[in-house]
């Protein structure tokens, strides 16, 4: 993880540090100390502390401004080129790695952030499309599809991400077809970044920065559609679908020798066996208990008689606002009792099984927003790392299987040691990949930097294994800990059986004292993965991000050695 400070408190785990991220401008509006040189006049320009989602990236008073419309930015980008500085898009923070600000950022470097949320954010209904601009929230634009009938298959789950954020990463959710299953039209099982039809960006063109659009089967389009931080997207037209009514079931009562069964075991109840039957699981692991938490979603346009309707999202309130006895408890842990660790993974168990049957959610049944968005600002905040393993769908148990014997090894061989790293839970859901025919449009390419393009060399690999671990930043040995899951994944899943590439939102290219820092990791490893196979990615990709924004003005320090 990043190092911190003392400053890193119990507020940052528990969802309140909403104060640090309010505007800070002096008595009578001026902004604090002088402004950036000739800043364009018009836009509303002050100084805003920024901190990321689990606190690991903090920096106070740096320059955010608030354009109201596309041509702003435009604006901007032309007075950042000639004066020298760089444009940051700020969403809603709501991500870890150092995609947008980098630790050690400080209010006297010359970057400025480009605050999306607040004008950027129009959306219009387009046959079987909508266009958006990229500053909307998930949770207005999932809103938005529903009143007018739509929806999508693929989402994450938090709805305080904006729209450019998600795209910018590939955001995904956890889906692929049931067994028997036909894809509707208008959805996707990929990444969010799949579905875009065209999209309008900010780029150098003729001697200085303009407004383009950019059609999904144009050159140059591909890179742009996961561009990793390297570009400014203002509107995207997003192919969606009629809107699905979901079912979700969650059970607490498998244990992990069955649910993460090897293949051929005889086990009945095994991951892959609820993925056949509805296409749609995730299990949520807590740290030393031995049943997780799994969610079965599937498709059911009429609900069952067992189920409750739900007719808004975010469902489980149990793991949304922190109960008290699992606050104390963090608390104690943030304050060096980690040998309470095991006791949190318990009590965080017994929290969710026993909040499913109080709250009646154990069978919940509505329009799709409303079982997919299930992640609020007020849950506990943990950073986490990320991979997606590309597998063939007949290899899932395999490698669930594989991650979870060596998972509880680790885990276990640093609490002998009296290191309890992991404090949280791990996710694993299943996707589909970036297949560009689910978009419409002929022509069209995967997005370059996705992490579930496909492969060519191996058309077998049709899903991703999506997994995360999280922990308490602070968590002693959490880092190293991260160090060799990592070292197990890049070496695990490799050759005809399966691949990893690192999830550009979470954690990856770990030392032993922080994420993001291993550099062989940043240089080779990670593009090395959208090297292989008969359609490398990775150096095109690059050079043309480079074309369009050759002043590297949408970059930053970490950005400018990922993607040089």
């Amino acid at each position: 993880m990043s190092r911190l400070g003392d400053s890193l408190s119990r507020r940052h785990f528990l969802g309140a540090s909403a104060l640090a991220w309010l505007p800070v401008p002096t008595p009578g509006g001026v902004p604090a100390g002088d402004p950036p040189p000739d800043f364009p006049a018009g836009i509303d320009l002050y100084r805003q502390a920024y901190e990321n989602w689990a606190g690991e990236i903090r920096t106070d008073e740096l320059w955010t401004c608030v354009p109201r419309t596309p041509a702003d930015v435009v604006l901007l980008a032309n007075w950042a080129h000639g004066h020298g500085f760089t444009l940051r898009p700020r969403g809603f923070r709501h991500g870890w790695s150092p995609l947008t600000v980098t630790p050690g950022t400080t209010g006297a470097d010359r970057v400025v952030l480009v605050d999306t949320t607040r004008h950027l954010t129009a959306m219009t209904v387009l046959p079987g499309a909508v266009r958006t601009q990229t500053g909307a929230s998930m949770d207005d634009l999932l809103a938005f599809l529903e009143d007018a009938g739509l929806g999508v298959t693929n989402t994450p789950a938090p709805g305080d991400l904006t729209v450019g954020g998600v795209l910018a990463i590939n955001g995904h959710g956890t889906s692929v077809p049931a067994i028997g299953e036909t894809r509707a039209p208008g959805h996707t099982y990929g990444s969010l970044s799949n579905m875009i039809v065209s999209l309008t960006a900010v780029v150098w063109d003729g001697g200085e920065y303009r407004l383009r659009t950019f059609q999904r089967d144009e050159p140059g389009c591909a890179a742009l559609l996961t561009h990793v931080g390297r570009a400014f997207l203002t509107e995207v037209t997003l192919r969606v679908g009629a809107n699905q009514n979901l079912r979700c079931v969650s059970r607490v009562d498998i244990p992990t020798s069955e649910l993460f069964a090897p293949p051929g075991s005889g086990a009945s109840r095994t991951f892959a066996s609820f993925l056949d039957r509805a296409g749609r699981v995730e299990a949520i692991w807590f740290a030393f208990t031995d049943h997780p938490w799994l969610k079965v979603w599937s498709v059911s346009p009429n609900r069952p008689l067992t189920s409750r309707p739900v007719v808004a999202p975010y469902n489980y309130p149990f793991s949304d606002n922190v109960p008290e006895l699992v606050s104390d408890l963090a608390d104690q842990l943030i304050n060096g009792a980690w040998y309470l660790t095991p006791t949190f993974g318990r009590l965080q168990y017994t929290t969710a099984a026993t909040g499913l049957t109080a709250t009646l959610s154990t069978d919940l049944w509505g329009p799709s927003k409303n079982l997919l968005l299930y992640v609020k600002p007020t849950t506990l905040r943990e950073t986490a790392n990320g991979y997606a393993v590309l597998t063939s769908r007949a290899e899932v148990q395999r490698v669930v299987s594989d991650f979870a014997a060596f998972y509880e090894q680790l885990l276990t061989s640093y609490a002998e040691r009296g290191l309890f790293p992991v404090t949280g839970q791990v996710e694993i859901r299943v996707g589909g990949l970036d297949d560009p025919s689910h978009v419409g449009v002929p022509g069209a390419e995967p997005p370059a930097l996705s992490a579930v393009r496909p492969r060519g060399d191996h058309p077998e690999w049709d899903v991703a294994v999506w997994f995360d671990v999280l922990t308490f930043p602070t968590a002693p040995g959490a880092a190293a800990f991260y160090r060799e899951l990592e070292q197990f994944f890049f070496t695990r899943y490799t050759g005809g059986y399966a691949t990893t590439r690192a999830e550009w939102s979470k954690g990856w290219a770990y030392t032993t004292e922080a994420a993001w820092a291993d550099h062989a990791v940043i240089t080779g490893t990670v593009p090395d993965s959208y090297r292989r196979g008969p359609d490398p990615t990775w150096d095109a990709a690059l050079a043309t991000l480079d074309a369009h924004d050759p002043h590297r003005v949408f970059s930053n320090p970490f950005l400018d050695v990922l993607l040089p």
